[in-house]
């Protein structure tokens, strides 16, 4: 369930635009009128602001942001003006050309977008991909990730998984034990292990992993992490997780932080930031 809200009367795309052409006019820029356009316009919305805001001013409003706006106010701002496919496929470009790719933390922006994305918008951005690359993920997985991850992250991006909620408790016992073996052998690159990761949708996945810890004792996410290092936190995770997630299900994710952490995923963002960022980030959470 999404969190952002939207006004009752919706100014026209020019009136949206000539907004933001004052907000951004000049040296300073006026975060809070920013804020108070784009927090409260949908995908489509702000697609079509955008194209106005290129009609009428002969500047594309990514750049115009991007040149007025810096930071971790000015990031969070242009990935949520994006198009939501482009946004993902220019994600994971910016990781695929990073010279930290072997980290955990680069590597878990592809399998957010592939994993937690609906298999009709990971086809969209993988078509936005191309369209922006002139080649495929896949390839560029290839070309530029790690070895050790290259097969299970061509799997994960490759799948169109099935997203009903359709659940074959026998398979999932099965496969429960199939991992069971790779956890014994502590290799999680086997091709069965890729086959069950990338291709059964989320509700046979959690009924594997029950499965799991009722046989086992142990749930697999424990027993993975203590074979690798933490994945870490910082501004740009907070930001991929609000703006990627506020048109889609932030209302959920804010209910599992609660029921997580026993804290309320909105007092988290008070204390660790402040600002337009802040405020911005708040916005999307429907505040």
């Amino acid at each position: 369930m999404a969190t952002i809200k939207l006004p009752e009367q919706l100014p026209s795309p020019a009136q949206d635009s000539e907004t933001l052409r004052k907000a951004l006019d000049g040296f300073m820029h006026d975060g809070k009128a920013v804020i108070k356009v784009l927090c409260h316009r949908n995908a489509t919305q702000r697609k079509l602001i955008r194209k106005t805001y290129q009609e009428l001013y002969n500047q594309d409003l990514i750049d115009t942001l991007q040149s007025k706006i810096s930071h971790n106010f000015g990031k969070a701002v242009v990935w949520w003006t994006y198009d939501p496919s482009e946004r993902d496929a220019r994600m994971v470009k910016n990781v695929l050309s990073s010279k930290e790719i072997g980290t955990k933390e680069q590597l878990q922006v592809i399998v957010e977008i592939s994993c937690a994305s609906s298999p009709h918008h990971l086809l969209a951005v993988r078509k936005s991909y191309c369209s922006l690359y002139h080649c495929s993920l896949e390839e560029d997985i290839i070309a530029y990730a790690p070895p050790f991850a290259i097969k299970i992250l061509v799997a994960l991006v490759s799948s169109f998984r099935y997203d009903g909620e359709v659940v074959d408790l026998n398979l999932a016992n099965e496969e429960a034990s199939t991992l069971q073996e790779a956890v014994a052998l502590k290799r999680f690159d086997q091709d069965h292990v890729v086959w069950i990761l990338s291709t059964r949708n989320v509700f046979q996945l959690k009924a594997t992993f029950e499965a799991y810890y009722e046989k086992f004792g142990n749930h697999l996410s424990e027993v993975i992490k203590a074979a690798t290092d933490g994945w870490g936190t910082d501004e740009d995770s907070l930001s991929r997780v609000i703006v990627s997630r506020a048109e889609v299900d932030l209302m959920k994710v804010r209910k599992a932080y609660l029921d997580i952490y026993k804290t309320s995923l909105d007092q988290l963002i008070k204390d660790e930031t402040s600002g337009d960022y802040g405020a911005f980030l708040m916005a999307l959470l429907g505040n």
